[in-house]
């Protein structure tokens, strides 16, 4: 089952439970088009995430790098790292995504040898797994084997599926990869999750450059610069996005107003609010609860 709208805490943390009944992990068929916003947003969680493109083609950013993913191809991604992901030329782009809880992928006395380094180290936020790569190959098929696992649950599923991680988790080792512990990575990403916990606390009161800056313990220049090379905007353009992001549920209540809608998410004004929505969503904020209204009925 998709996830359609991504539940994210303040920090941008997702809160989405990824487990099944009795897994710390979750797989899934997403087609990105059919998110709420159109795009899978910026988010980040402690579980690992293994990708792989089923159709068309998708652009991941992970932290500040960006990269097309095509059909048959995917990626790692590593746990706490902050990503986002868009359709490509409205390709359609379906794919299956993968969450694991670290602490599952091997057994808790192989955790510290061979999990652990892998999470702390800030040269692999992400791998890309190319198909022509035996050990990425090998990580793929293993996708679609657990995929098919949890869908069709034959006997002693689980344990294949565990089969399966250990053996995804030794393809991905193997790949020879040095690992690297770099302080200013670190404190870069930890600066950047100050900044946008600090917004999404306080998106709904009056936000100056100034307070975004002092959040992350940067000036002002420095802050715009973080916004920029992570998310090719200024910060107060993020905080206006943002606050349209959180107005597309707010507009699907029956009993929500454009105006109310408005100012509940930080705005003060409502045809600056109109403004902004019919530039990032390329409709108004009425036409918008009237489609989202009529969808629900047909359904």
């Amino acid at each position: 089952m998709q996830i359609k709208n991504f539940i994210v805490d303040h920090s941008l943390k997702e809160l989405t439970e990824h487990r099944t009944v009795v897994l710390p992990i979750a797989c899934y068929e997403t087609t990105i088009n059919q998110n709420i916003n159109g795009y899978i947003p910026l988010h980040w969680h402690d579980e690992f995430q293994f990708v792989l493109v089923v159709k068309g083609a998708a652009i991941f950013q992970i932290n500040e790098e960006k990269m097309t993913v095509r059909e048959g191809e995917g990626l790692f991604i590593n746990s706490g790292r902050l990503h986002m992901a868009k359709d490509n030329n409205d390709s359609g782009c379906i794919y299956i995504c993968l969450n694991i809880s670290p602490s599952f992928m091997l057994s808790q006395e192989l955790y510290t040898t061979f999990i652990n380094p892998y999470i702390q180290a800030t040269n692999i936020p992400y791998l890309r797994l190319d198909p022509k790569e035996i050990w990425a190959a090998n990580i793929l098929d293993s996708i679609r084997q657990i995929n098919l696992l949890i869908k069709q649950h034959p006997p002693y599923y689980e344990i294949d599926i565990s089969v399966h991680l250990t053996l995804v988790w030794k393809n991905l080792i193997i790949n020879g990869v040095q690992l690297e512990y770099e302080q200013t990575e670190m404190v870069k990403s930890h600066r950047m999750k100050q900044m946008l916990n600090w917004i999404h606390l306080h998106y709904d009161e009056k936000i100056l450059l100034d307070d975004i800056a002092r959040s992350g313990q940067l000036s002002r220049s420095e802050c715009c610069r973080y916004f920029k090379r992570t998310l090719n905007k200024t910060p107060l353009n993020y905080v206006t996005e943002y606050r349209i992001r959180k107005s597309l549920i707010l507009l699907q209540q029956s009993d929500s107003n454009v105006t109310g809608v408005a100012f509940q998410v930080g705005f003060n004004s409502t045809s600056y609010f109109i403004d902004k929505f019919r530039k990032l969503i390329n409709m108004t904020p009425l036409a918008y609860k009237k489609y989202k209204n009529n969808r629900s009925i047909v359904k």
